[in-house]
C-alpha cells in the first residue's frame, strides 16, 4: 500500500485518466473528488462488497429454481 500525505486541493494521479483530489477535511473525515472516465465504475468499498456478494450468490444458485420464477410474456410485433 502506498501512503501519501496531501493537503486540501492537492491531488493524486492514477495513470492518465484518474485524478483524486482532497476536497475537504472536517473532523475525522476527508472528502475526496474523483475524476475518471464515465465508463469506469466508482463505488464505496462497502457497496462494492455488497454487490460482489450478491453476484456470487446469484452465480451459485440452483438453475432449477429458475423454473419457479414468473415468466414475462413476449409481445408480438404489430403488423402494419
Amino acid at each position: 500500500m502506498l501512503i501519501l500525505t496531501r493537503k486540501k486541493d492537492e491531488a493524486i494521479r492514477l495513470g492518465e485518466d484518474i485524478r483524486i483530489v482532497l476536497v475537504q477535511i472536517k473532523g475525522g473525515q476527508v472528502r475526496l473528488g474523483i475524476e475518471c472516465p464515465s465508463t469506469m465504475r466508482v463505488l464505496r468499498e462497502e457497496l462494492y462488497e455488497a454487490v460482489r456478494k450478491e453476484i456470487l450468490n446469484a452465480l451459485s444458485s440452483d438453475p432449477s429454481q429458475l423454473k419457479v420464477l414468473p415468466r414475462r410474456q413476449m409481445m408480438s410485433p404489430k403488423t402494419p
